[in-house]
């Protein structure tokens, strides 16, 4: 059975960046869609950013356009997402999901999802 793995994860100061990562333990990436999604404590699920399979086209949740970037290394088979500018409100597990389906990724539903990494950004 597939499985993503999250990497990359821990604790910075408010205003640093970050950079995780999604990895597919059997499976490239290249023709997968990819987003990433972070839950913190007491709070709903929220989506953060997802990358079409091609890797052209970008999606980015309000909260953190500007600040985050996800993209795809076709190389590494990875789907890293950088995070720069990081606020206390960003700490949350981060976890990847992958499908062939955009809509079933973009929304969640995707069934292929890491275990998650921490971010935690201090004040």
């Amino acid at each position: 059975q597939v499985q993503l793995v999250e990497s990359g994860g821990g604790l910075v100061q408010a205003g640093g960046s970050l950079r995780v990562s999604c990895a597919a333990s059997e499976r490239t990436l290249t023709t997968y869609a990819v987003a990433w999604f972070r839950q913190a404590p007491g709070k709903e699920r929220e989506f953060v950013a997802a990358i079409r399979a091609s890797g052209k086209s970008t999606y980015y949740a309000d909260s953190v356009k500007g600040r985050f970037t996800i993209s795809k290394d076709n190389i590494k088979n990875t789907v890293p997402l950088q995070m720069n500018s990081l606020k206390p409100e960003d700490t949350a597990v981060y976890y990847c999901t992958a499908d062939r389906d955009w809509g079933m990724v973009v929304t969640g539903k995707a069934p292929m999802r890491g275990q998650g990494t921490q971010v935690t950004v201090s004040s």
